[in-house]
């Protein structure tokens, strides 16, 4: 199965750089065809140009700068993020990737009529995610809600998928986590994806 791992923290001596190379490592042995995109190292740029958004109604969008990465998404069978959740939020270069490759004409279509846009990401069967938060659980499930699994899940796999599998692995209270924590986190990963 063909993999895109997507990585999306600054430090590449992170956890979540940790997490994203014990990860691939299991993709790999369970025969995981990998292509890993750091976006940091890329230097992705997370804002959207004039041009693209301009040309997200138009006949065709304007891909000049992400076509590498729209081919990436649109190859993928598996898709893995890693990254770190930041006040219940996406890395603001993970929201600019979802901006500028879940592009139109490539990730959905534009209903004629403006409504419902309609999935086209038809490829892409699972979506395994794997994010630190400095917050203890609660605080995401029973005062925020899960804002980051409820926009991944609704949002984009639910307008642009059909029958994708969706896991969420958080690891709270990671800024003074343990190494045991971590390495039994990483069993988790590994019994899980």
């Amino acid at each position: 199965m063909k993999c895109l791992v997507v990585v999306a923290h600054p430090v590449p001596k992170s956890l979540c750089h940790h997490l994203c190379n014990e990860t691939v490592k299991h993709l790999e042995a369970k025969g995981y065809e990998v292509t890993l995109l750091d976006l940091y190292q890329q230097e992705f740029e997370a804002s959207l140009s004039q041009s693209e958004r301009q040309s997200y109604y138009a006949d065709q969008f304007d891909q000049n700068q992400v076509a590498q990465r729209i081919t990436e998404l649109k190859q993928a069978e598996s898709l893995v993020l890693v990254f770190p959740t930041w006040w219940f939020g996406f890395p603001a270069i993970l929201k600019g990737w979802f901006d500028r490759v879940w592009a139109p004409g490539h990730a959905y279509d534009h209903a004629s009529d403006l409504g419902a846009i309609q999935p086209r990401l038809d490829n892409l069967k699972e979506v395994k995610v794997i994010t630190t938060l400095g917050s203890p659980w609660w605080v995401d499930t029973f005062i925020l809600w899960k804002p980051v699994n409820r926009v991944l899940k609704i949002a984009l796999l639910g307008a642009c998928t059909k029958r994708c599998k969706f896991k969420m692995l958080s690891l709270y209270k990671s800024e003074n986590v343990t190494r045991e924590r971590v390495e039994n986190f990483i069993n988790k990963i590994k019994a899980e994806f």
